[in-house]
């Protein structure tokens, strides 16, 4: 349970500007992001978040969820990701009501060489809807620009938009308020083909919201985030038509342990793995309306059965040995001795760093790539007051050294070198512990080899 909670409080990597990320939990860190919706396009990924800002005087509502706009982030292999910027505000929206910082949940699909991006906020005239409506914007391209409609889908009230295109090539767009809703959608994209359905055989007490379908084996999975407690968790149910009716079958993952009342999520193949993105209030543990979106694997029993996912701080891909390696990010970390902690608790953007106290701590991180060709040194970037040693092993604690490097004493924090003593090709893992007899504290914010 204590790593449970670590897992939930604490994530990191260092993502700046428009540069690449590494896809450790979570993933963007440049800025709060949720509700993300992933897709693939022409054998990239690219994910819509919501945005998350903090409120100030005139923006926004303290204490609630204060939105936008919207960027888009994209990746080919699920570890380097980069943010394309914003495609979608609020202000530039002609239907929208100025300054409502309500841009919540989005999707985006492709079709017919088009990419509709789908978002709700609140309306500027109250006749075409008293509470949330969702909006379109088109683009030829999956990063924009988007040009919004002038008016939003008629018939449609609520949040949360998700669309499937069925193998049949019909389009559905679901939504949520109270209960989820869905219809099919006309071949323009732009407007309902029929009235709002119910979709019915669902939990009738506590919230339900969120939701996103997709078709496995003639199989329409609806899932969903839903308070069956007192938080959102990740449910789903099973359909042999888009519009059901469903059957309840299950969690796709539980509670949040630390409190964050929502999740929202959805669900990705890519070269034959399925994925669950979602988000949780990592980079904000005290205020969870500032969210940071995440990705784990996820699998399917043989019956067809969605298997419970289990978060990880490690998220997804590999790290290169020539990357900034966060070890905070760790898959495995001893019960005591080693904890981890913020860089900076007034800037939670910059990430965590990983406390060695005495010499019974230790920290493994896996998936490491060494590649084939020699690597010579390993560089660290710690500081301890009394000075320590850390040793550097490959797979486990008894593996081989790879490198001792020495963290001279003092309170700034140093970047240090040593020679690589025993390299490697292939993945590994890094497992990182002070040198025995060590004493005092040392903390490392990263490793990297060169």
């Amino acid at each position: 349970m204590r790593h449970l909670k670590l897992y939930w409080l604490l994530a990191a990597l260092t993502l700046v500007g428009l540069s690449p990320a590494y896809a450790q939990n979570p993933f963007i860190t440049n800025q709060f992001t949720a509700d993300p919706t992933a897709r693939v396009f022409d054998g990239r990924v690219y994910v819509y978040p919501s945005h998350d800002i903090p409120a100030a005087p005139g923006r926004g509502r303290a204490g609630w969820f204060v939105m936008e706009d919207y960027h888009v982030f994209s990746s080919a292999n699920l570890t380097d990701w980069t943010d394309h910027g914003v495609i979608v505000t609020q202000n530039k929206v002609p239907w929208v009501k100025p300054d409502s910082y309500s841009m919540w949940a989005p999707d985006c699909i492709q079709r017919n060489g088009k990419y509709y991006f789908y978002f709700p906020t609140t309306p500027r005239d109250t006749t075409v809807s008293k509470g949330f409506t969702v909006g379109v914007a088109v683009a030829d391209k999956p990063t924009g620009p988007f040009v919004p409609q002038p008016l939003p889908i008629k018939g449609v009230r609520g949040i949360d938009p998700n669309v499937l295109i069925d193998k049949d090539g019909q389009a559905y767009l679901y939504w949520s308020q109270g209960n989820i809703y869905g219809a099919k959608l006309k071949s323009n994209m732009l407007e309902l083909a029929e009235e709002p359905q119910t979709l019915g055989e669902l939990p009738t007490k506590g919230l339900k919201e969120g939701p996103y379908v997709f078709e496995r084996k003639g199989i329409y999975y609806l899932t969903y985030p839903h308070v069956e407690n007192k938080t959102e968790r990740l449910e789903y149910a099973t359909s042999t038509s888009p519009l059901g009716p469903f059957t309840v079958k299950g969690v796709i993952m539980d509670e949040s342990p630390t409190g964050c009342w929502t999740n929202h999520h959805s669900l990705l193949q890519l070269k034959n793995q399925w994925y669950l993105f979602y988000h949780h209030n990592d980079l904000s543990p005290n205020f969870d309306k500032n969210r940071s979106v995440r990705i784990d694997s996820l699998s399917f029993a043989a019956d067809g059965s969605i298997n419970k996912v289990q978060p990880t701080l490690r998220g997804v891909g590999l790290t290169s040995a020539k990357q900034k390696i966060q070890l905070d990010r760790y898959s495995r970390l001893s019960q005591r001795g080693a904890t981890i902690a913020f860089l900076d608790t007034a800037n939670t953007f910059q990430g965590w760093k990983t406390v060695f106290a005495g010499n019974s701590g230790w920290v493994q991180y896996n998936g490491v790539a060494f590649g084939a060709q020699k690597l010579k040194t390993v560089s660290l970037r710690g500081t301890s007051p009394a000075g320590a040693t850390l040793q550097i092993r490959l797979d486990n604690a008894t593996g081989p050294v790879v490198a001792e490097v020495i963290v001279p004493k003092g309170t700034a924090w140093q970047e240090v070198k040593a020679p690589v003593l025993a390299f490697k090709p292939g993945t590994h893992a890094l497992y990182v512990a002070p040198k025995a007899k060590a004493a005092g504290t040392v903390e490392v914010d990263w490793v990297r080899f060169e």
